[in-house]
């Protein structure tokens, strides 16, 4: 009798100034697409353990810093005007680059795409950002990479990139189909009661 697979863990990381659609909606396409948890486990992991501050004032209670986070097989990367900041922070970017190697899929949503190019990760790589981060994402990709300024989701293979904010929900949608199946996309974007704009 074939074993069941294990429910991969997906982290989704946060950090202040995050926009909240941008985690909170590929979180809710990812427990919505678990089948009851059963496929996926997901969570929140920050640098710290300390609260976030999203934008709007919005507090979020990380399930986990990054020291102390199990082992990822999927990373969601945000966006929001906290990248600008979280860009530089070295430890973070450390710490993304590191997991970008061990994980089955990485998955940037906005602009979480600058925290990946200070990251070291976009060379060769096919992108997109939220409309409004283009000029931003121009300045720090490297030469190799190509910005496609009208995709709502791109995927490179472990890397997938989705314009902004609500993107990144079609992104993950995207993804759940890719891992398990159309079908499962499908029946949670109808749960979620969400217009799938597929590409």
């Amino acid at each position: 009798m074939e074993k069941p697979q294990e429910a991969r863990n997906v982290a989704v990381l946060i950090f202040d100034n995050v926009e909240p659609l941008d985690f909170a909606g590929p979180f809710e396409v990812f427990i919505t697409g678990s089948n009851r948890g059963q496929d996926f486990r997901v969570f929140t992991v920050a640098e710290h353990e300390r609260p976030v501050k999203a934008l709007g004032n919005l507090s979020i209670n990380p399930a986990y810093s990054i020291d102390a986070c199990p082992e990822i097989d999927i990373l969601i990367v945000p966006g929001g005007w906290g990248t600008r900041k979280e860009m530089l922070n070295e430890r973070l970017t450390d710490w993304i680059r590191k997991t970008a190697d061990e994980v089955e899929v990485l998955l940037s949503v906005c602009s979480g795409a600058l925290i990946l190019a200070k990251a070291g990760l976009l060379e060769g790589l096919k992108l997109t950002t939220n409309r409004l981060a283009i000029d931003e994402l121009k300045a720090v990709m490297p030469p190799s990479a190509e910005l496609l300024e009208d995709a709502r989701y791109v995927d490179n293979g472990k890397i997938v990139f989705s314009a902004g904010v609500s993107a990144g929900i079609d992104a993950a949608l995207y993804v759940v189909g890719r891992l398990l199946g159309e079908e499962r996309a499908v029946k949670a974007a109808e749960i979620m009661e969400y217009d799938w704009k597929r590409v």
